[in-house]
């Protein structure tokens, strides 16, 4: 989720669920090691628990970007294997690495060694005219005897040769079946499931099968669809927040950031499907979005978007 979960993005969805363990974009190794640290890795402890995702094929540069993100205290690194970006590619990391099991074997083994929280990695279920049979299976062994406990499964093929990043979303059938026989194999490991997944019911129902479940753009599309997740997933019998309180939590930590020199906007973008299907919802996207980039622009803006949702006709 490149530019997408950003810090701004993940502590207003730990607002909504506090138990859903949150990811950062992808970042490179050689960006932590030689560029700005405090941009990369600077997180609020309310995001906890959060997981800080690496993209790279060094072991060696792996390993030290592995070991500067438990010393910034995230709770897990995981290492992206699964991108499938032009871009990711031609740095020679992401899904491409898929096609050499080894040296992903060799970069997990040492990130396992320099630190001690989790290493988990995020895969595809194969890249182009690979196999999803026994060199799949090849694949997890291969990890899973490097120290990997957890593997986030993306349940299609990514095609590099002849599809866009955005094809890639959509166009590979899902096979959430291959994801199922992988957690059969290997039976100790924790298998994540992830891709095309929309509803809660559904993650419910892939929990019979997998350890658990990834949501992606419909989280941050459909940000109150985590509203039911402490509840229904994980047992919590604590009250979900309405849309209206998360926003009232939200602005003061827009308020802080603003007067640390954050532009309103680079807050405001991830709140703008939170009332998504709610009566005003087009009224509280428009006024945020063209309200919220001008110069100087104050949290005073979210509270005259909320003016457009009609609180009383809003489902909880």
């Amino acid at each position: 989720m490149m530019a997408w979960t950003d810090r701004h993005a993940r502590y207003f969805l730990r607002l909504i669920s506090k138990k859903a363990r949150l990811y950062t974009e992808m970042v490179t190794a050689n960006a932590l090691i030689y560029g700005d640290q405090e941009r990369f890795l600077s997180f609020d402890p309310a995001e906890h628990p959060v997981a800080l995702q690496l993209g790279g094929s060094d072991p060696k540069y792996l390993a030290k970007a592995a070991a500067i993100g438990e010393e910034w205290g995230y709770a897990e690194i995981n290492l992206n294997v699964g991108c499938p970006s032009d871009r990711v590619s031609s740095g020679h990391f992401g899904a491409c690495l898929m096609a050499e099991p080894t040296l992903v074997a060799e970069s997990i083994a040492a990130m396992t060694e320099a630190c001690s929280v989790p290493v988990t990695v995020k895969c595809r279920i194969g890249i182009d005219d690979m196999d999803v049979g026994e060199p799949l299976d090849q694949f997890v062994s291969g990890i899973i005897n490097a120290g990997c406990k957890t593997i986030i499964v993306h349940a299609r093929k990514a095609w590099l040769k002849g599809l866009s990043p955005k094809e890639n979303r959509d166009i590979p059938p899902l096979d959430y079946l291959r994801v199922y026989e992988l957690k059969r194999t290997f039976p100790k490991t924790s298998i994540v499931i992830n891709g095309g997944i929309i509803k809660l019911e559904e993650c419910a129902s892939h929990l019979d099968f997998v350890d658990g479940v990834m949501l992606g753009r419909a989280a941050y599309e459909l940000p109150y669809t985590l509203a039911r997740v402490d509840q229904l997933i994980f047992g919590s019998t604590t009250n979900q927040l309405t849309r209206t309180e998360i926003v009232e939590k939200y602005i003061p930590y827009c308020d802080n950031e603003c007067d640390s020199g954050t532009p309103l906007h680079h807050m405001t973008r991830h709140i703008l499907g939170l009332f998504r299907g709610c009566p005003g919802a087009r009224g509280w996207r428009r006024h945020l979005s063209t309200q919220a980039v001008r110069e100087g622009a104050s949290t005073a803006i979210i509270r005259e978007a909320l003016d457009y949702i009609n609180q009383d006709q809003i489902a909880a």
